[in-house]
């Protein structure tokens, strides 16, 4: 019998995006609407992407007593001292729009130039399993801030953030690419090596007789 592994967020295009990326491990992978959750809230009131990830899969993995998966990634401008970051989805406020924050970094960037626009999209994702074992990976994608949103593709601040190897936003790019080179992409890299060293010993020979 499979593990089931619930993703703790409700964000679509978050769990889309995770689910493509997580197809080869071998997991039923559930969101938290699906895993019947739907009415869970956990407050991202901590000070840095680790701790808020980390609450997040806790949370989950205790009220589905299933192995959990939280991701908790923002953007980081170097001239801004970092901003939004962990804000990153409220950046122009509670509830605000993707739009809205998107308006708000243009705002505070106006008039910088773009050697100096400099930034990077963090993933923190981490693990919670119901024996208590705990797992957080990081990952990186430096990149350019554009001055306008360009391409339809992706979510969050995607339409701004320029790949310098691509010389296209992650929006431009598209999933196919973006989910190869993504910052999420990078942390779930790091994350087989946790993954195949937890369950490829105890639960490797049950999944390969799958």
């Amino acid at each position: 019998m499979r593990n089931k592994l619930v993703i703790a967020s409700k964000n679509r295009h978050k769990i889309e995006e995770i689910k493509d990326i997580l197809r080869t491990f071998h997991f039923d992978i559930l969101s938290m609407d699906e895993a019947g959750l739907t009415d869970l809230e956990v407050v991202e009131d901590r000070e840095t992407f680790e701790e808020n990830s980390m609450k997040k899969a806790e949370a989950v993995m205790r009220a589905t007593g299933s192995i959990a998966l939280a991701d908790d990634s923002g953007l980081e401008v170097d001239i801004l001292d970092n901003q939004p970051g962990v804000y990153s989805a409220r950046f122009a406020g509670e509830g605000a729009t993707d739009q809205k924050n998107n308006e708000k970094l243009l705002d505070m960037l106006q008039g910088i130039p773009a050697d100096k626009r400099q930034g990077r999209f963090v993933s923190v994702i981490s693990l919670a399993f119901p024996d208590g074992r705990k797992v957080s990976v990081r990952g990186e994608c430096p990149g350019i801030i554009g001055f306008e949103p360009k391409g339809d593709h992706g979510f969050g601040y995607d339409p701004l953030f320029i790949v310098p190897a691509y010389d296209k936003t992650f929006a431009e790019l598209g999933e196919g690419i973006k989910n190869k080179i993504s910052h999420r992409a990078r942390a779930l890299a790091k994350l087989q090596d946790e993954l195949r060293e937890i369950v490829g010993g105890r639960d490797g020979e049950d999944r390969n007789n799958q």
